[in-house]
């Protein structure tokens, strides 16, 4: 594949020539020369391979009923991307959950714990459970959107002892990450 630049034979032409050259134009306006595909009819598929094409559909049928959300067509924005491309992308990829601070957590309640979540596209909502040694739950409840990448979450009930702090992280398309903190 060649990508064309400033070439007045076939700058803005799109089709194929023959059986040897398909010319085609992305949104940003770059003209894209390549040979036509081949396709094998009597290929066979690996079952890792049938996995990913069925996950390729699901992300297609999320892309399609997502393409016109705001968030989708403003990251599109200024992008060779679509917004239907964004939509896709954000299906694959989960978020993160990258850092809990629980520093000025010393089990009160009233005291916040700071969380750092990112994605490719937007976290949506973040979630946090409290358990104690034995993992038996002691509190939950959602964390508000702090600044930047940071969410915060501010405790309901006092934890004596030992604590786990187990974070889990949504994105639009509903994909989760999580993320633990023992003290």
């Amino acid at each position: 594949m060649a990508k064309v630049r400033n070439n007045i034979i076939i700058q803005g032409l799109s089709g194929s020539l023959g059986d040897q050259l398909v010319i085609k134009q992305d949104k940003a306006g770059r003209t894209i020369v390549g040979v036509p595909p081949s396709v094998d009819p009597n290929r066979t598929f690996s079952a890792a391979q049938l996995e990913r094409q069925e996950k390729f559909r699901d992300a297609s049928v999320y892309a399609k009923g997502a393409k016109d959300e705001e968030v989708y067509v403003e990251k599109a924005k200024g992008t060779p991307q679509t917004p239907s491309n964004v939509a896709m992308a954000d299906w694959f990829h989960a978020p993160e959950v990258t850092e809990i601070d629980a520093e000025a957590w010393s089990g009160q309640v009233g005291q916040v714990i700071r969380i750092q979540a990112v994605d490719n596209v937007q976290v949506t909502q973040v979630n946090v459970v409290i358990t104690d040694a034995e993992d038996a739950v002691l509190e939950q409840g959602a964390a508000v959107r702090a600044e930047g990448a940071w969410w915060a979450y501010t405790t309901t009930a006092a934890v004596a002892g030992e604590a786990k702090i187990v974070v889990t992280a949504r994105d639009l398309p509903g994909n989760i990450a999580s993320l633990s903190w023992e003290s």
